[in-house]
């Protein structure tokens, strides 16, 4: 043990004693970034980047070098689009994962660092101050004073202290709970005091870490946007092998050139490459993940983005997610009378001699300088009140502490006044308690409850108070019970509602969400939460005896009205998980404890709360809420559906665009036609296709009614009939206009040359027009002032580069293009734009009827 203190190296006693004190620290260190080439080599892997080099080697092999020089002028665009998404998606993921790991303060070389919790190992020295989670077993070097909160792993409600490790003995030789043993545990809590420890366990062989492993037992849940991606993706890619094989054989059989039927060939095979489909699913889902971060809300899987948009039951814990958790002292109760403390302020602070006598022993029974929230308000209402009193006893000295225990949930403590023979001793605890304290017989019993109803109502959290006076010489030979206490009266705690949350709640029920109160506190109180904060039924809940007493069906039926669940401990989430999906619905779930962990990975999205939650719940949930805000899960409601709708919209254009790029390449070929495409031609469109899937959908902004409607259901296809259909459509008018252009400058006897530029010049043009289409379903024209900045970039860019291969002489020979008169290009342009809009009057005409 001492020579673990040396390590400590360059720092003298007072440096390490500040060092405890501030808890200053050093920069967090970066994450390790992959390496230029190590990405490169993974860009130039690519389907696409790879049919584009066996092209080129095609046309040199042709004796065709400005063509092939081209095409690698296509490669190193397509790279460097490819290598900034990468880098994007990357760029988000070490922020992502940045974020998710907690921080732990450790000493290494000499030096204080803050470091990610994942990143601390077996024998690190680690610092612990009061507030801070412990992030690894570890043995206590140094304790000042220290007391730890393990009610995470043992139950115990009250911090136990610790002692200094001997340097010999094991932590198998110890289990939590209990004072004055060696060892601190990963997820524990310090409440008291500061000290060192030296890392002996970490991840899975913690003690949290044992009960995650009981964990993998439940199955997570496939998802079916993985699934259906993977499908388009094999149904495109044999439609391209087919057509590339067709087209092959046909121009072999009509040309007699293999050479150049293979050229064809692999145009028709990039054509059809459905290489968008997994970019749109990764940099979505990544870059979503991202956007909803900066709001507060970290996503660790981002299949929950996919499955935000069809929970239709959110169930929520009361304290600190509806409410602020900061309980403030509202009301005070003496006899039959009570005090509302709202209605007073710095103008008007005189309270009736009753009331101030109940604050004088709440502030006595209380620690000088507390850390418990609660005894925090209660000394903070004491000193406003009786500042200018005589009742705040800064002189008298506190002799003994009698604790909380497991029989008996009050606190003691006694006062020596000075040279008396009496001490005084001021009690606060569980009503229920104080009541036992102060030998309350039945009936007197009976009047404290009844007492306590309207306030409890009223969602106020009691604590009573009682004193006693003492002769010093009983102190030390008697218990709590042998004194002859006065009950005095009650405090009424309020936890104040999030002012955000009336408006999320309303927000959830237009979007058909339904939302349920889980809590531990009494019914009455949840029932005034619910009404403040405008839950549906609140007058009808459940108790956790009520849902062990209930049969599978009774529970069911219970769960169609029931939005209240009272009195519940985290072991009974897991019944409401199961009971919900049972009955069809897809739910969400929120959780802290380590004991809710099983829930939050058996529900649909288990979401865990980040400034409370433990590192077991973190690690299984989906969704963690980095502020324990409400309102952030309807957030991350609303960007999910939104993240889903432009996934849809990027999937819905990649189908469509493909099928006029591929049927202009399959066409002429098949009908020994002028052939207008090459290479060259796929990889200028792929240059618009690219970013547009990946960044300008990724970019639009929401749909006014993405919050006005109903939850979609979990098993809906992300690329369902009607979608296909309409894809299809599109698709269909666009080749089918543009293949009239062909054909008309045919007839028309234009050039092959000129063919094909009128030709590229619809086809850019209706890409351009399906982006618009597909981009706002409701109101196409509206992204042109929607604040989509990416697509006004690529659209004025694709029209730049267009007119560009059309006008610049270099280009114009590269591309085979010749000349063309303004009216021919005009005609092709308004082809592809009707191609992509054909349908607009059909869907302008179906809104009106519905």
């Amino acid at each position: 043990m001492e020579k673990d203190l040396q390590n400590i190296k360059g720092l003298s006693s007072g440096e390490v004693e500040e060092m405890l004190r501030t808890g200053g620290y050093n920069e967090i260190p970066s994450q390790k970034k992959r390496s230029f080439f190590v990405i490169f080599w993974e860009v130039i892997k690519e389907p696409m980047l790879l049919l584009l080099v066996a092209a080129g080697t095609i046309y040199f092999l042709l004796g065709e070098p400005k063509d092939a020089m081209m095409l690698s002028t296509f490669v190193v665009f397509i790279v460097g689009i490819t290598f900034y998404q990468q880098r994007k998606t990357e760029r988000a993921i070490e922020a992502l994962r940045d974020l998710s790991s907690p921080r732990a303060l450790v000493i290494r070389d000499g030096a204080q660092r803050r470091i990610a919790g994942r990143e601390v190992v077996v024998g690190d020295i680690i610092i612990l101050r009061e507030g801070d989670r412990v992030p690894a077993d570890a043995a206590v070097l140094e304790s000042t004073n220290i007391m730890i909160d393990e009610s995470l792993l043992t139950g115990e409600s009250l911090a136990v202290t610790k002692s200094v490790w001997d340097g010999a003995r094991l932590i198998k030789d110890e289990r939590p709970g209990g004072d004055n043993l060696t060892f601190v545990y990963s997820g524990t809590m310090v409440t008291r005091g500061h000290g060192m420890a030296k890392v002996v366990a970490i991840g899975a062989n913690t003690e949290m870490g044992k009960i995650g492993k009981s964990l993998q037992g439940i199955d997570d849940e496939g998802t079916l946007l993985k699934k259906e991606t993977g499908r388009l993706v094999k149904f495109f890619g044999g439609i391209g092998l087919t057509l590339c094989a067709i087209t092959v054989a046909f121009y072999w059989l009509f040309k007699g050139d293999f050479l150049q039927g293979t050229l064809y060939g692999l145009t028709i095979s990039m054509s059809m490459l459905p290489e968008e489909f997994p970019v749109v699913l990764l940099i979505f889902l990544t870059i979503g993940a991202w956007r909803m971060s900066k709001h507060r809300v970290l996503t660790r899987n981002t299949a929950a983005i996919e499955t935000l948009g069809a929970a239709n039951v959110l169930c929520v814990d009361k304290t600190g997610t509806l409410t602020l958790n900061q309980m403030r002292l509202q009301a005070l109760a003496v006899g039959a009378g009570s005090l509302d403390l709202s209605k007073y302020d710095d103008e008007n602070k005189t309270i009736p001699e009753d009331y101030q006598k109940l604050l004088e022993y709440s502030v006595l029974a209380s620690q000088s300088d507390p850390f418990d929230p609660l005894e925090k308000e209660i000394k903070r209402t004491g000193e406003f009140f009786l500042m200018e009193t005589n009742r705040l006893h800064t002189t008298w000295k506190l002799i003994k502490e009698y604790p909380f225990s497991g029989n008996l949930l009050a606190l003691s403590h006694v006062w020596e006044l000075g040279d008396g023979d009496y001490c005084v001793v001021a009690s606060k605890g569980a009503p229920e308690s104080i009541a036992d304290l102060c030998h309350f017989d039945g009936k007197e019993k009976e009047t404290l409850l009844a007492r306590m109803k309207p306030l409890l109502d009223n969602g106020l959290r009691l604590i009573a108070v009682a004193a006693a006076d003492v002769p010093k010489n009983k102190i030390n030979n008697s218990g709590q019970h042998d004194f002859d206490f006065k009950f005095i009266g009650l405090l009424g705690f309020v936890d104040p509602i999030r002012p955000s949350v009336p408006g999320a709640v309303k927000e959830c029920y237009a979007a058909g969400v339904r939302v349920c109160m889980i809590t531990g506190d009494y019914p009455g109180t949840a029932q005034y939460i619910a009404r403040q904060i405008g839950l549906n039924n609140p007058q009808e809940y459940l108790t956790g005896s009520d849902l062990q007493s209930l049969s599978r069906v009774q529970l069911a039926e219970k769960l169609k009205t029931v939005n209240i669940f009272a009195r519940v401990v985290p072991e009974q989430k897991m019944l409401l998980v199961n009971a919900f999906k049972e009955s069809g619905l897809t739910i969400a779930m929120t959780g802290d404890g380590v004991n809710d962990a099983p829930a939050l990975k058996a529900a649909n999205i288990g979401i865990a709360m980040g400034e409370r939650g433990t590192d077991v719940a973190r690690e299984t949930a989906d969704l963690v809420l980095l502020n324990d805000d409400f309102s952030s899960i309807v957030r991350a409601i609303r960007m999910g559906r939104t993240i889903f709708d432009n996934i849809k919209k990027a999937v819905a254009y990649i189908f469509a665009v493909h099928i006029p790029i591929a049927g202009m390449s399959f066409l002429p070929v098949v009908f020994n036609l002028p052939v207008v495409f090459s290479p060259a031609h796929i990889a200028f469109l792929e240059l618009v296709i690219d970013p547009a899937c990946s960044v300008v959908f990724e970019n639009e902004p929401e749909e006014k009614n993405v919050m006005n409607r109903p939850p979609r259901r979990l098993a809906e296809p992300l690329f369902g009939k009607k979608s296909l259909l309409i894809s299809l459509l599109q698709g269909i008018g666009v080749l089918a206009s543009v293949f009239v252009i062909f054909m008309i400058s045919i007839d028309a006897g234009k050039t092959d040359d000129q063919v094909r530029a009128l030709t590229f010049t619809a086809i850019v043009v209706a890409n351009l027009a399906l982006i618009i289409a597909n981009l706002n379903w409701n109101n196409p024209l509206k992204v042109f002032t929607n604040g989509n900045r990416a697509f006004r970039w690529i659209f004025a860019s694709a029209l730049a580069m267009l007119a560009a291969v059309l006008t610049f002489e270099p280009l114009m020979e590269i591309f085979h293009f010749q000349t063309v008169g303004l009216g021919d290009l005009g005609l092709a342009a308004l082809a592809g734009i009707i191609g992509a809009f054909w349908l607009e009057p059909f869907n302008l005409i179906f809104k009106k009827k519905s």
